[in-house]
């Protein structure tokens, strides 16, 4: 239920900005806006100043004039305005066979035609730059000062690469980096979808260590890499009437090992704690110099309600921006998110990147949303402001039923000075929709596979 609610709430969100943007737009420049849905499919109910709140659908010769009817519909996934006199996801067009009204969108300029499709794109832009811009300007940015390894877990990808503790990583793939944000930055990030080759210094000594992108774990399924200076796993809290709290397991606690196995971070835990679902596990802890040994058993989720993290004993710098050093970084971290969505794009048409390692449908959306709840309202929103970006630049992509598509039938008809047959149109949308259909039914089926 968790991921429902923060899935529709998202969405909700995402889809309000994107078409009040079209609406605000469609009003400003003197056109009608008979509809304003969040979702899609059957109305369940809305307001208009015509028949004020009512429940179900509207009557079939119901007419707004001119008013907007403000609905919630069965479907979650989107929403839409329907402006009078376009072609758009309603196909209605009872309009085709009438002389053009001035409030309709088909009888005004091309220059008022771009700004209202292209309004929810850059609204879904503002959204995220504001989010960013925030993140910036209210929360200090946490710099680790260091590079080194602390700790290679056993057996690990990074153990089977040939990493050791105390390594320190100069430069990955040619780019120098100095501080573990940085190293992280380049090594999930910049360089998605390549292999790699990293600089480091051990014993002293300048060496290389090369590997395949395959080598390294999803950053959101494990740790990679350990910075030095990190402690071992650390009780954060215990949440009551819990197996752990059963047993007499406390905040502050560290762990070492989980049945005889050595645990180096928090991502090793929860994985050997969700392998033994209904099954006892010894765990060795410290608490106050004093070296206890425990035995707990998880329940039928695999938790046995704990909350895990590290202290950190290194060199840490905090990093903030001033109101238009902020606004300005916000940019750029739009320029950047951009530039690697159409990078990561490239890389899986050209079959670099899995398709669903670079994808995700409404259930990942869903776990995501769920997940950035979780740790706090900072995330989300940087998980939001993520979403909206990735919900601009798929939007103004030129394909039929996207805002791009419609722009470039606008482009289209402006450049020729002849509007398009309204037959084309709903061709092209039909079309353009089944295609959406399908590609959405086959990211939902990834999506189910890789829970």
């Amino acid at each position: 239920m968790d991921y429902v609610i923060y899935f529709i709430i998202t969405i909700a969100i995402l889809v309000f900005v994107h078409e009040f943007g079209h609406f605000a737009a469609a009003k400003l420049c003197g056109m009608r806006a008979d509809v304003f849905a969040i979702g899609f499919g059957k109305r369940l109910f809305g307001w208009n100043k015509i028949k004020g709140f009512t429940f179900g659908d509207l009557p079939k010769d119901f007419d707004g004039q001119g008013h907007t009817d403000y609905r919630l519909c069965l479907l979650p996934l989107g929403g839409y305005v329907k402006i009078a006199g376009m072609v758009d996801e309603s196909m209605d067009v009872d309009f085709a066979n009438k002389e053009p009204q001035p409030y309709e969108f088909r009888a005004k300029p091309v220059w008022m035609k771009v700004v209202v499709i292209t309004a929810g794109v850059l609204m879904n832009l503002l959204l995220a730059w504001i989010i960013f811009w925030g993140r910036n300007f209210f929360q200090e940015k946490q710099i680790t000062k260091t590079t080194s390894i602390g700790f290679v877990i056993p057996d690990s990808p990074a153990d089977s690469i040939g990493f050791v503790a105390g390594d320190k990583i100069l430069a990955v793939n040619g780019k120098s980096v100095d501080n573990w944000e940085t190293l992280n930055e380049e090594l999930f990030i910049n360089t998605l979808g390549q292999d790699l080759s990293l600089k480091i210094e051990r014993n002293g000594k300048v060496e290389r260590i090369s590997f395949p992108r395959s080598k390294i774990p999803d950053e959101t399924t494990d740790r990679f890499l350990l910075p030095e200076g990190l402690s071992k796993p650390i009780i954060k809290g215990v949440l009551e009437n819990s197996p752990a709290q059963e047993v007499g397991i406390l905040t502050d606690d560290m762990l070492l090992k989980l049945n005889e196995i050595p645990v180096y971070s928090s991502s090793q835990v929860t994985q050997l704690i969700k392998k033994n679902k209904d099954k006892a596990i010894n765990i060795l802890l410290t608490r106050n110099r004093d070296t206890l040994d425990v035995a707990v058993t998880p329940n039928k989720k695999g938790e046995i309600g704990i909350y895990i993290g590290h202290d950190f004993t290194g060199e840490i710098d905090y990093q903030s921006h001033g109101f238009l050093e902020a606004f300005y970084l916000g940019w750029l971290d739009i320029v950047k998110m951009t530039n690697l969505t159409f990078t990561m794009l490239g890389k899986v048409i050209g079959g670099e990147i899995e398709f669903g390692k670079a994808f995700g449908g409404p259930v990942k959306i869903a776990q995501f949303a769920a997940q950035s709840a979780d740790t706090g309202i900072v995330s989300f929103l940087y998980f939001l402001a993520l979403l909206s970006l990735s919900l601009a630049i798929i939007n103004i992509l030129p394909f039929p039923v996207l805002d791009g598509g419609h722009l470039i039938i606008i482009l289209i008809e402006g450049i020729t000075k002849r509007e398009i047959p309204v037959k084309v149109k709903i061709a092209i949308q039909n079309t353009g929709f089944v295609i959406l259909l399908l590609l959405m039914a086959f990211i939902i089926y990834n999506d189910i596979l890789t829970l």
